[in-house]
């Protein structure tokens, strides 16, 4: 049993809803988006349509930014002014440099915090910042915590599909693998989150192919395993959504894949139609 509190913080990019984050006391620090001339903080002042909409009306990329470190350090100073102990879950460090202004932060702060790259982005991130969160509660230290969420992330998957990998190239956001973009630029690629980045690993000519891919690769990778959580996220792809998780209810009997929106800053990475499949099994 642990003396400490443990308060959980996370960015924005972990695609919680704002009924999750009051019920597990989550606390978030928001990446920012620039669309022309205009900018927004991700899920504060532009919800996940709206941004889809203002994506369309462009044609040049979106840009996001991390948060400055003095945003995560004022938070961090007010989380442990009455004692309490900060583990702060981020996105992939090879995706963004939001987990370093995290750690700079963590090294200026005024109590302890603990940052941890989650190696992951979307609700693969979220799967171990809700069960960090429950932890806490439950009065587990950050070590205990942190020794869980090892085992979360090597039990994860995610799976990205986009209409083009148009957007990740422009953002610099992909990784090895990078010969066969130009095969893939007409057609429907599937990335997995490897390492903290992403890595192309096959090509389909359709959104039933892919869909069959997926479904595949998740029968194989959860037999004999207890689906911890799946998850769907997508950016203005909810046909695509329900299809897939139809298919996985049909193929492989599990029926408790959430179905949500994407945030506007992986939105402006993965373009529209795209969807993201995670899910964690042990």
């Amino acid at each position: 049993m642990c003396f400490k509190v443990i308060k959980i913080v996370t960015d924005s990019s972990s695609d919680f809803t704002k009924e999750e984050l009051i019920e597990l006391n989550i606390h978030v620090v928001p990446l920012s988006i620039s669309i022309g001339e205009e900018s927004f903080l991700d899920g504060v002042d532009i919800s996940s349509e709206q941004f889809i909409e203002k994506m369309q009306q462009f044609k040049s990329l979106p840009k996001s930014s991390q948060p400055a470190a003095g945003e995560f350090l004022n938070l961090y100073n007010q989380l442990t002014e009455d004692g309490s102990e900060v583990l702060s879950i981020h996105m992939s460090g090879k995706l963004s440099g939001t987990v370093e202004s995290a750690r700079t932060a963590a090294g200026m702060a005024d109590g302890k915090v603990t940052v941890v790259d989650s190696l992951f982005i979307s609700k693969a991130l979220g799967f171990q910042v809700r069960e960090a969160a429950k932890l806490a509660k439950e009065g587990c230290s950050t070590e205990e915590i942190t020794n869980v969420l090892n085992q979360i992330r090597k039990n994860t998957n995610l799976f990205v599909v986009v209409d083009t990998l148009e957007n990740l190239v422009k953002g610099g956001r992909i990784g090895k693998g990078t010969a066969l973009i130009g095969s893939f630029l007409n057609i429907k690629p599937i990335a997995i989150l490897e390492d903290g980045e992403y890595s192309p690993v096959a090509k389909v000519r359709s959104q039933s192919q892919a869909i069959k891919y997926i479904v595949k690769q998740f029968m194989s990778d959860v037999k004999g395993k207890t689906v911890k959580y799946a998850s769907v996220a997508h950016a203005n792809g909810i046909d695509f959504a329900l299809k897939l998780k139809e298919q996985i209810e049909e193929k492989a009997g599990y029926h408790s894949v959430e179905i949500l929106w994407t945030s506007p800053v992986i939105s402006t990475h993965t373009g529209q139609g795209a969807i993201g499949f995670s899910y964690y099994a042990e």
